[in-house]
């Protein structure tokens, strides 16, 4: 009955999460309205829709990502009507025209304000959009429901879950009435408020669907109610049997994670008697990825061994926190054991990690009995996944014999010697900045070449917009110069919408013929498929200063930061 009481807490205390900000405006929309038909519609919309995805999230494969994000693109356009119905009730019959030719029904029961029906789409609308906002709490439910299923007490669980959330947006539902009512009362602008309403949600709507809100609520996870979750599992959570006192701290909690790949949610005491390797990693960064081939050849060598790699993925940039890039990025690479997306940074905080990537051994009793940052140390890790196996008596018959791993592509070591120093080039940690004019910040404004490069400097020309994390290419023939020394010259690209971008690459003025890299062909010509690292430049003869250039044959590319090798 206790994890009931949990799950009912959990919920409740998501109202003071970040992630259910964006939703709020969609709750206020019907707080002037009766709550028995308008409010407590909205609000069983939201728990019902919440409670079938979470069980099917537990129950169902990869598929269910896409159903999910599917789902999202269409609350996202249902919500999107109903802001502009709200600022425009002239247009509301014309904007819900195309649902009409769906189902006149549905259109009538949305556009009729206090019908339960409407108030209950609008809530299962908005349960798209919140769903993914959870906790410690509910990360415990969801382990639990993915080692016994999906039975009665999972669903109850979660539906406990749904109550408490509901229970807290309802207080806020409650008091939103009150603050309007004595705004309508005092200013008799019941119309614009309305319409104030409607742009609301229209701009939250258009927030979520740019991804903004994601890149605004990371830079408060402060304001996580992780660390209070977790305090109250501590709490009435039973602790497991503590090992015998030794000098290695106990492993910090792996709970938090906003998803999983490749396995149902995995926490310590699951882990028990397995040899854990957490790996902090995501998956633009050049050192990450020259670790992989090394943490994939382990995973295949030694996981019927009892070793269990997790991934723990925190992304850098923003195009790093949605599911199907990371989905993509994955199955891409090859990588078969879990992998948590930590897009809060509650696992990161939790281990105080500083660095990507870093990983943590685990031993079977729950115990951190290594950890190394960086690329590297790659036989002494080895040797430490054996020993540890051999402890828990499970590699008994593994020797010291090392994996072979053999290397290509962008997981080739870097060279050793002077290379360029990794330049971000937003402005946020932007450096060797060497254009003519001055940084014009969130701004759309001109750059021009300078007349030299000095060595580690960049610099711009064409029309570009310089955010925090990124540039932007506004024009066709927008180009990047970086005068750079190292073998292998890697650049972070994207672009607007996703769209392909075709460029080209000139090293020293001229194609870079044997010296291109895996992304580009000889003669320099690449295209922006994706948001990921791209490889433009590989260089086999002697290493030396050169003059890289890329030129972007249409506008919207995106270029977040350089790396070397």
């Amino acid at each position: 009955m206790l994890i009931f009481l949990l799950s009912y807490l959990g919920g409740i205390l998501t109202i003071m999460s970040p992630c259910v900000l964006p939703v709020l405006p969609f709750i206020f929309m019907r707080a002037d309205q009766s709550f028995i038909r308008s409010g407590l519609p909205v609000l069983l919309g939201i728990a019902a829709t919440f409670t079938v995805l979470a069980s099917f999230a537990v129950a169902g494969g990869a598929w269910l990502v896409e159903l999910t994000q599917y789902g999202r693109y269409l609350a996202l356009l249902l919500l999107a009507l109903l802001g502009a119905a709200l600022i425009i009730p002239s247009l509301s019959a014309w904007l819900m025209r195309p649902l009409v030719a769906l189902g006149g029904h549905i259109q009538q029961q949305v556009d009729q304000k206090t019908s339960v029906k409407g108030s209950l789409l609008l809530g299962v609308a908005v349960g798209f959009l919140w769903a993914p906002c959870a906790g410690p709490i509910l990360g415990l439910v969801l382990a639990g429901a993915a080692l016994q299923g999906v039975n009665l007490t999972s669903a109850l669980l979660l539906l406990f879950f749904a109550a408490g959330a509901i229970s807290s947006l309802g207080l806020a539902l409650f008091a939103g009435e009150r603050v309007l009512r004595l705004l309508k009362h005092g200013l008799g602008g019941e119309e614009w408020l309305r319409r104030g309403l409607g742009v609301i949600v229209v701009t939250c709507v258009v927030a979520i669907a740019m991804g903004w809100d994601v890149r605004f609520l990371s830079k408060f996870s402060f304001l996580s109610t992780a660390g209070i979750e977790q305090k109250l599992l501590d709490q009435y959570v039973p602790a497991p049997v503590a090992a015998p006192a030794t000098d290695k701290p106990m492993a910090p909690s792996l709970r938090g994670a906003t998803h999983w790949l490749n396995a149902a949610p995995l926490d310590n005491e699951m882990l028990r008697g397995k040899v854990v390797l957490v790996d902090f990693w995501t998956y633009s960064c050049i050192n990450c990825l020259r670790t992989l081939p090394y943490l994939k050849a382990w995973d295949e060598k030694y996981r019927a061994h009892g070793l269990v790699i997790v991934g723990v993925h925190a992304p850098e940039f923003a195009f790093e926190y949605d599911l199907q890039n990371v989905s993509k990025a994955v199955n891409d690479l090859g990588i078969r054991y879990p992998v948590a997306l930590d897009n809060q940074y509650t696992i990161w905080n939790t281990f105080n990690n500083r660095y990507w990537p870093a990983h943590y051994l685990i031993d079977a009793q729950g115990r951190v009995r290594h950890q190394h940052f960086g690329e590297g140390a790659y036989e002494e890790t080895e040797l430490m996944i054996q020993s540890l196996l051999k402890e828990a008596g499970q590699g008994v018959a593994l020797g010291k014999k090392l994996s072979n791993v053999t290397t290509t592509g962008v997981a080739v070591a870097a060279v050793v010697g002077r290379k360029s120093p990794e330049t971000y080039l937003g402005y946020s940690r932007q450096e060797n900045w060497s254009s003519v004019q001055r940084v014009k910040r969130d701004e759309l404004a001109r750059y021009t070449l300078p007349t030299k490069l000095k060595l580690d400097h960049w610099a711009l020309q064409g029309d570009w917009i310089v955010s925090p994390q990124v540039i932007e290419s506004k024009a066709v023939n927008g180009k990047v110069v970086y005068r750079f020394q190292g073998r292998d010259l890697h650049l972070v690209l994207g672009s607007q919408g996703g769209k392909a971008v075709r460029f080209r690459v000139l090293l020293d003025g001229a194609a870079p013929g044997p010296d291109h890299g895996l992304d580009i062909d000889a003669q320099g010509n690449g295209v922006i498929q994706g948001e990921r690292l791209y490889q433009l430049v590989r260089q086999n003869g002697e290493l030396k200063e050169r003059t890289f250039q890329i030129e972007f044959l249409d506008e919207g590319a995106q270029a977040f930061a350089f790396t070397f090798g």
